[in-house]
């Protein structure tokens, strides 16, 4: 009888809390590093679908964007019943288009800005060929309503294009408040070289979409005036130094060729002129690494890991790692940390791999790392162990 009562008692311990992981329960993993011994815990895992971006307004409540065109609040890593309405649709006729970056002003707990980023048509939104580009937009959310909608940027339909790809678009504040964007090139290499396109550019405008009268390309006819630098193929991270205040920027390559920037005023990064990558049919896109006038990526990524998001390492509870770039990667699945002499990369540490495509990088309130994936659509909370 006591050895049935004891198989009866290891098969609810196996039921309840699993066979592996710390303390036994199975939503959480414990991995080496050089510095530290990670946890790794399921923080969300459910009720999300392609989920883009976080944003955190406090310990307990963040907001995530979908790429179905949802915005979600999140509290204590459980998604809010409640849908929030009234919000953009966006342009789904691409398999990559949709929402994508959100960000809170710098002043948020004062004026309520959302900045939300994601693909948008005049036409049918289901319609493949319809003319689409990224549209960036604010407005607020108030009893689960999308309220108070702004157009900070979008361009005529005559810039836009038909079955494009590779949208952007990350955010990012700097120092001075004005709010930096990204557009990928849609597909549309050699127009990354033209002023007067939105394609293959980072832009800068402030908050409420003005354009600084001190912006590269304002006074060049025909040119967009956002258009901070040109050349990028499709930057999808971007993190500003805590103690240098330099922007630093992730950007895809085709196959081969992920490149690690640093965004300067009016640069050209090269694409699609010089690159590191060829196409993905195995033809040569360029027989160029090198070009006068255009930046040298600060390391490269051969073959392409499918960079993605990028966050310096702040706050108190990592230490060792101050300083110190990760990156995520999308096809690769994994989560680098880069270690930086000034703009020369020294080390790269494999954190970790295999749990996702890795969408986006955010460190909360609390100062734990959270990871957003894709397939499975996850966020993880990541600590050093014992805290």
């Amino acid at each position: 009888m006591k050895y049935f009562l004891l198989l009866i008692l290891i098969t609810f311990q196996n039921f309840c809390f699993g066979q592996t992981g710390i303390a036994g329960y199975a939503n959480k993993e414990s991995i080496d590093s050089k510095e530290y011994k990670l946890e790794v815990e399921e923080w969300c895992a459910r009720g999300l679908e392609v989920p883009w971006a976080i944003e955190f307004v406090n310990e307990h409540k963040a907001l995530v964007s979908e790429r179905n065109g949802k915005l979600t609040w999140l509290i204590d890593g459980e998604p809010d019943p409640e849908q929030i309405i009234g919000l953009p649709k966006p342009h789904t006729g691409t398999s990559t288009g949709g929402y994508m970056d959100i960000a809170l002003d710098p002043n948020y707990d004062q004026n309520g800005w959302i900045y939300l980023a994601y693909s948008q048509t005049n036409g049918d939104n289901a319609a493949e060929d319809a003319l689409a580009m990224t549209k960036v937009v604010r407005g607020k959310i108030k009893n689960h309503q999308w309220q108070n909608e702004e157009t900070l940027f979008e361009v005529p339909d005559p810039l836009k294009v038909r079955k494009g790809n590779r949208w952007g678009c990350r955010f990012l504040f700097d120092q001075g408040g004005y709010l930096f964007f990204s557009i990928g090139d849609m597909a549309r290499a050699e127009d990354s070289q033209d002023p007067s396109k939105a394609t293959g550019k980072v832009f800068r405008i402030y908050p409420d979409g003005r354009i600084p009268e001190d912006n590269p390309f304002i006074k060049i006819d025909g040119a967009l005036g956002a258009v901070y630098s040109l050349g990028n193929r499709n930057v999808q991270g971007i993190s500003m130094h805590p103690e240098t205040g330099e922007i630093w920027m992730t950007e895809h390559g085709p196959k081969g060729g992920d490149e690690l920037n640093i965004l300067k005023k009016g640069a050209n990064y090269g694409w699609p002129v010089i690159t590191y990558g060829i196409d993905y049919d195995g033809s040569i896109i360029s027989d160029k690494t090198h070009q006068e006038g255009m930046e040298q990526p600060i390391t490269y990524w051969t073959p392409s890991i499918a960079v993605c998001p990028a966050e310096f390492v702040v706050g108190e509870l990592f230490p060792a790692w101050k300083n110190n770039l990760l990156v995520g990667a999308l096809a690769f699945q994994e989560v680098r940390r880069i270690v930086l002499d000034n703009h020369k990369v020294v080390e790269q540490e494999l954190l970790i791999k295999g749990k996702g495509r890795v969408r986006d990088l955010k460190f909360g309130p609390d100062g734990a790392l959270y990871i957003v994936t894709n397939g499975p659509d996850k966020i993880l909370r990541v600590v050093p162990e014992g805290n």
